[in-house]
């Protein structure tokens, strides 16, 4: 299996940014990690192995990000207002650096948004806000709301609110999009949104399958039994749904 490492130095960012890529061909694959992942993780939790025949046979290519998660969205001695601008610079890196080096180096006409638990909200965030970027959204066990406290899990933004979090927030702007042209680009993309029935986001993801719904936005939501909220799982979900 091909396997490439790159490191570059982001100006958008003020820093040095790495990305693995697994396959030689096929659908180009952007690949988010977990909270407290690195650009090596989908590696590390068997990920790649478990969808290794897709990659080998040239369907897909995993392109596999940093989420720099304790830059952004856990990062506690920033304002909240200063986290969602580091975000906005996070996607601007992803818009015209990753992006770029995915065309330049795979021709195929698709592009498909995925993660898992956080990585499954900067694939949703990034595909809905863009959708004229991606064919595809994949995301696994997300939480699409970042302002709501469920279980453990608080309001990452700790009570802030500003017009850059309703416009990074899935669960607020889609309800509110107006755009036909967007609105017809999410129309065309295939989006499957997996979670378990025993998951702290499971309202969050049937709320999200709503807001689709209303807005005459196709898609699967598929509930999993018990909580499914790990390697294990996700390696059997990679295998159906990416």
């Amino acid at each position: 299996m091909n396997r490439e490492y790159h490191r570059w130095h982001s100006r958008r960012l003020g820093r040095d940014m790495e990305l693995l890529v697994f396959g030689h061909a096929g659908a180009k694959v952007l690949v988010f990690p977990t909270r407290e992942g690195r650009f090596y993780e989908y590696e590390d939790l068997r990920l790649v192995q478990a969808v290794g025949h897709k990659i080998e046979a040239g369907h897909l290519q995993l392109y596999c990000v940093e989420g720099l998660a304790d830059e952004i969205f856990y990062c506690g001695w920033r304002h909240p207002a200063d986290r969602i601008r580091r975000y906005v610079q996070y996607e601007d890196y992803l818009l015209n650096e990753v992006l770029p080096l995915m065309a330049a180096k795979n021709s195929h006409p698709c592009t498909i948004a995925h993660g898992c638990s956080l990585g499954a909200f900067y694939a949703a965030n990034v595909a809905f806000r863009h959708p004229h970027l991606f064919q595809k959204l994949a995301a696994f066990s997300g939480r699409y709301d970042l302002t709501h406290h469920v279980e453990h899990f608080g309001n990452l933004f700790d009570g802030y609110y500003d017009e850059n979090i309703y416009y990074n927030t899935p669960c607020h702007f889609l309800p509110n999009l107006g755009d036909e042209d967007r609105l017809s680009a999410l129309r065309r993309m295939d989006i499957v949104l997996v979670v378990g029935r025993d998951d702290p986001f499971l309202e969050n993801n049937r709320n999200l399958s709503r807001v689709l719904w209303e807005k005459g936005i196709g898609h699967a939501l598929h509930e999993w039994d018990g909580r499914a909220h790990q390697g294990y799982y996700w390696r059997k979900m990679a295998q159906l749904y990416l």
